[in-house]
């Protein structure tokens, strides 16, 4: 499966657009973790967990939508962007979407 976040697929010809696919996760902070993240909001630093928590978080949401994609029998999914938002104290949604769409036949 291409990912791609543009229009096209440089040296592919789009032939139909299967429509809209996504994939999104809620996750919530450890609390073992968000402690030592804190001590780091003070004394300055990456916030390793946290990225390791993003990271784990974009890789999920990335092959749910990549199954659905699948499904319809697409080759590739364009225009990929990825949304976060708070959805509760302490838990956040990673959304990825993109249009699932199938490539001519390459000779």
């Amino acid at each position: 499966m291409i990912l791609v976040n543009t229009e096209t697929v440089p040296g592919h010809e789009i032939t139909e657009v299967e429509g809209m696919v996504r994939g999104n996760i809620v996750q919530a902070k450890n609390i073992g973790k968000d402690l030592v993240s804190s001590l780091r909001n003070v004394v300055g630093g990456e916030m390793t967990e946290y990225t390791e928590l993003l990271t784990e978080s974009r890789q999920k949401a990335t092959h749910r939508m990549v199954e659905e994609a699948e499904k319809l029998g697409a080759d590739a999914v364009v225009n990929c962007r990825f949304v976060t938002s708070q959805v509760a104290n302490g838990a956040a949604e990673l959304l990825v979407y993109g249009t699932a769409v199938k490539l001519a036949k390459q000779s």
